[in-house]
């Protein structure tokens, strides 16, 4: 237990972000979410058309969707611009640090830049366009950015919960999910992305969260076996 666990300044052990119960089976799903991003992204280099797969999924480069859906789409969409996102992660650090979950708001703030800056380096290494050359496309960094923050507060209630292997990746898992489908439906009927750009987004989350969540533990163990 003293392996995932730190010690707050209340003297109370305060669960790790990347609870032991997921270390397992996270592992596996991130380094198959990461060869599903190189993959999508070799296949996807230096397109500027939608392929077979977003064809027969949706027309992804019309924006199609009309109220009162339109205003749904639109209400996503925000929360991955600037302002809506820092307003969101604003929002969720703030309740972090209320249940006094100081790791946790790390993560939060860590995984939203990691996710995002991950996907910005990747549009410009693979090249995909839509609507022409300035607009890259591969991956979505709305998908990514809105996976990510769902995936870190499924973290947090698993462990706050104190959920099993089987209960918690479930429970990660469907709210990645959710979260991916929700923000990657509201990107593709606004014809701001291609489908496997959405996939490749969801994928770029669910391979850096996990990574990132570990590091966090570490890094934060280390500073208080330092401080200690």
């Amino acid at each position: 237990m003293g392996s995932w666990r730190q010690i707050t300044t209340t003297g109370l052990p305060a669960p790790a972000v990347l609870p032991a119960s997921l270390r397992a089976p996270l592992g596996p799903i991130t380094a198959l979410a990461a060869l599903v991003v190189v993959a999508l992204g070799v296949l996807y280099a230096g397109h500027g058309q939608p392929g077979t797969v977003d064809r027969w999924i949706a027309d992804p480069t019309a924006d199609s969707v009309r109220p009162p859906w339109r205003h749904v789409a639109l209400a996503l969409d925000f929360l991955g611009n600037p302002a809506g996102s820092v307003m969101l992660v604003a929002v969720i650090v703030t309740g972090c640090l209320l249940l006094r979950r100081p790791r946790a708001a790390v993560l939060v703030v860590a995984g939203a830049v990691v996710a995002v800056g991950t996907a910005t380096l990747l549009k410009s290494l693979v090249g995909r366009t839509i609507h022409g050359d300035d607009n890259l496309s591969y991956p979505s960094g709305h998908t990514a950015f809105f996976t990510a923050l769902t995936l870190t507060v499924a973290l947090l209630v698993t462990g706050r919960l104190g959920l099993g292997r089987a209960a918690g990746t479930l429970l990660v898992l469907a709210a990645a999910l959710v979260a991916g489908a929700a923000m990657g439906w509201a990107q593709v009927v606004l014809g701001a992305h291609y489908p496997t750009d959405v996939l490749g987004g969801w994928c770029t989350a669910l391979a850096v969260i996990p990574a990132t969540a570990w590091l966090t533990d570490r890094m934060a163990d280390a500073g208080r076996q330092k401080g200690s």
